[in-house]
């Protein structure tokens, strides 16, 4: 939901600035107007052409730029989202200081929109109780942040300061734009991915799932500020170091863990693919070659059948219905006989691809919606917290 967005993307002198180029480079193929702010510093390691050869739009640098209006002001009404990224620890100091010396903090500070910092800097620079009361501080204002990355840093060190990766920080920009902080008193249990039976130590069975739906509704909740745990079997995508996440691969195993803690949550999403059967009996060893092998399965214990059977008075408890065939009709069996607050229906044949429909079912409604992934989990938790 990027289209026509004006975002004003903002440059500071960190030795992240070359990564500010691919990330402006999405945001225009995703539809975005991007005009750039490049500080002093900044041009000192990449140049403005750069950026206006892939946005096709301004790229100042300078307060008072003769070609133009008075900037700061011109630029602070013109955007929906001011994104600072690499954000140092000299332009997050300054915005919490009220300094406005040049054009990027002096933009910042005439501005009503939203102003979302994506810091990258030296781990111990980051973690300098100077730098946290600084973010502390514009946080309580309703300034937006995103946590760096662990990670091998530019300058040797070893440990959280990275510059995100860009999908992650165009998850944030996507979420401010459209959304606001509002489920931040909310505790949301979500299980995604596709479980594995193993048959012996070298396979197993398992599903299509991707794990892309459950993924996409843990970064969108915790993005509007929700406490997520993510309990995940095998997935397809990596899971950003921000999620709180744990590995559950088996059926039985995801069965403990979201039992373990599923009392914490006031709502339970499940949308992880778990198993139906398992095998009888485990090999310790490889099985050979034979002709003709057979296989004892029994059932898996129905994790989300337990779950509407204890769940308490105040807990909203979610599933999901893959199916290939009366989608609705085995959609809203399952809703009552898992005593369910909503469930999620849709068809197997469009499973795992970039753009899904699914319908919404509720005991007092039904809705189809379709989008990308991301914007379909926004609409689902739109539907469980209106």
């Amino acid at each position: 939901m990027l289209n026509d967005k004006k975002i004003l993307l903002g440059v500071t002198g960190g030795i992240a600035a070359y990564k500010a180029v691919d990330l402006a480079s999405k945001l225009t193929s995703a539809g975005a107007i991007v005009k750039t702010i490049l500080t002093k510093n900044a041009c000192e390691i990449i140049s403005p052409l750069t950026f206006k050869s892939i946005t096709h739009q301004k790229v100042i640098t300078k307060m008072f730029d003769v070609e133009a209006d008075i900037e700061h002001i011109s630029l602070a009404d013109w955007a929906d989202l001011i994104v600072i990224a690499p954000a140092t620890a000299n332009i997050i100091g300054k915005t919490a200081s009220g300094i406005a010396d040049d054009l990027l903090s002096t933009t910042i500070m005439a501005t009503t929109a939203k102003v979302f910092f994506v810091p990258a800097m030296n781990i111990h620079m980051y973690e300098n109780p100077i730098v946290q009361d600084n973010i502390n501080k514009l946080s309580e204002l309703g300034y937006l942040f995103m946590e760096p990355e662990h990670g091998k840093l530019a300058c040797g060190y070893e440990g959280k300061g990275r510059f995100p990766k860009t999908p992650e920080i165009i998850s944030y920009i996507d979420t401010y734009l459209n959304y606001s902080r509002d489920l931040i008193e909310k505790k949301i249990l979500i299980t995604a991915g596709a479980s594995r039976e193993k048959l012996d130590p070298m396979r197993f069975l398992t599903n299509f799932s991707s794990g892309k739906m459950g993924l996409a509704l843990a970064k969108a909740a915790h993005i509007r500020g929700a406490k997520v745990k993510l309990i995940h079997a095998a997935m397809q995508d990596d899971i950003p170091e921000y999620l709180d996440s744990e590995e559950a691969i088996s059926a039985q195993e995801m069965y403990d863990s979201v039992h373990k803690i599923k009392d914490e949550y006031n709502c339970v999403i499940m949308s992880a693919a778990v198993a139906d059967y398992t095998f009888k009996d485990y090999s310790q060893q490889k099985l050979k070659k034979q002709d003709d092998l057979s296989f004892s399965m029994v059932r898996t214990k129905d994790i989300l059948k337990s779950l509407g059977q204890t769940k308490k008075s105040n807990q909203y408890l979610v599933g999901f219905a893959a199916e290939s065939e009366n989608i609705i009709e085995n959609a809203k069996s399952k809703f009552f006989k898992k005593n369910l607050d909503m469930i999620i229906a849709n068809n197997l044949q469009v499973a795992g691809k970039k753009f899904s429909e699914i319908t919404i079912i509720t005991k007092n409604s039904q809705s189809k919606i379709s989008g990308s992934k991301f914007d379909l989990a926004h609409n689902i938790l739109d539907n469980i917290f209106k």
